[in-house]
């Protein structure tokens, strides 16, 4: 897997709509630790999140790069990630 799209919105967030494909981990979760979704990831795969407006996933970044995740980009939202990463 070259690429993994991640959603950082709350659950009832990701059921209105979603990128095809995106993971559902909210800030919350990752906060307690790397989340088995991503537990076997290597630390260089890219990593796109997105929320509603960007600061949610441009926190997620942060906590992300924390567990030793390096190459991640800030979608914005999920209009922008399907029209620039969604295949």
């Amino acid at each position: 897997m070259s690429r993994i799209i991640i959603d950082v919105r709350e659950p009832f967030e990701y059921a209105t709509g979603h990128v095809k494909e995106a993971l559902n981990i909210p800030p919350a979760t990752l906060m307690q630790g790397v989340p088995k979704q991503l537990a076997d990831i290597p630390k260089d795969t890219e990593l796109i999140l997105y929320c509603r407006s960007g600061a949610r996933s441009n926190a997620s970044m942060h906590i992300l790069s924390q567990y030793g995740f390096t190459n991640m980009v800030n979608g914005i939202n999920k209009d922008h990630v399907n029209a620039k990463y969604a295949s």
